[in-house]
């Protein structure tokens, strides 16, 4: 069993590799052969109609729990499925074990609908710190990683989000509003105002992948589960970026943030659209 994080930097220094590969398999074998093939009783929903799962999120997930728990003995896996069948394993995300937080398609909508903008997403993290991740958009043929203090890269290419240029509006891909509480709703609204131009948020993962690249300014999500955020979060902070929740707190993975939270390119921009959802919510 992993003892101590030196020990776990060695495993990231000699087995990356085969994470990467055992993500590539997934969605090779699980994921692609099932884009703009799924047959009406492989798309189930969830909590809605706006929360849906297909058998490729299903099979994926089973894949990679098998795969990266054998190339880490004594770690766990949190994956999305397995907590909505059993909500009680996300606890393993605060427990001592190194923990693997997997999201077997992240834009399931996107995918179902048969649009390229989805991706899988897996982080490494121990004691509720980020040590790692993957994300991976088979569609667009991008795989993005991030190991803490050594940097953010895209397809072997280094990240540098750099600040936004000055004079422009403010780009945020942000959470909608219908889909929140009422007290979020009315944080997410300070967004809308001079010098901002939010849009809705696609893929969380994608939308960390373009804040890294600087593409996108920040984004600003209502919602904290750990899948969805833990790969985008290390990979904006390795890019240069930083996150805050609208108390000007850093996200924290292991849960009870004050939601919302953004990511954005640099610092200032995270205090700015921070204040943003703190006044909004007055």
């Amino acid at each position: 069993m992993i003892e101590d994080s030196e020990t776990i930097d060695e495993f990231l220094a000699q087995r990356s590799a085969d994470v990467e590969e055992a993500v590539r398999k997934a969605a090779a074998t699980e994921i692609m052969p099932r884009w703009r093939q799924l047959a009406e009783h492989e798309v189930d929903q969830k909590a809605g109609p706006h929360d849906l799962v297909t058998d490729a999120d299903r099979k994926a997930e089973l894949q990679l729990t098998d795969a990266l728990g054998s190339l880490l003995p004594g770690s766990v896996v949190v994956g999305e499925e397995a907590v909505h069948a059993n909500p009680a394993s996300y606890e393993a995300i605060r427990g001592e074990a190194p923990v693997w937080i997997v999201d077997p398609v992240d834009g399931t909508r996107q995918f179902v609908r048969g649009e390229s903008g989805f991706c899988t997403l897996v982080a490494l993290a121990r004691r509720g710190v980020l040590l790692a991740s993957w994300t991976y958009a088979p569609a667009l043929d991008q795989l993005a990683t991030a190991v803490r203090g050594q940097g953010a890269h895209l397809d072997g290419e280094r990240l540098h989000a750099g600040p936004p240029e000055p004079g422009r509006d403010l780009r945020i891909a942000a959470s909608h509003p219908d889909y929140t509480t009422d007290e979020e709703k009315r944080a997410l609204l300070g967004l809308w105002t001079p010098g901002v131009a939010p849009r809705p948020c696609g893929s969380a993962g994608l939308e960390y992948l373009a804040v890294a690249r600087g593409e996108l300014d920040a984004v600003a999500f209502s919602w904290e589960a750990a899948w969805d955020h833990a790969a985008g979060v290390l990979l904006v902070e390795e890019a240069g970026g930083t996150h805050l929740t609208r108390a000007g707190e850093p996200f924290r993975i292991t849960g009870g943030n004050d939601l919302p939270f953004t990511a954005a390119r640099d610092a200032a921009t995270a205090r700015r659209v921070a204040g943003l959802l703190a006044g909004g919510a007055v």
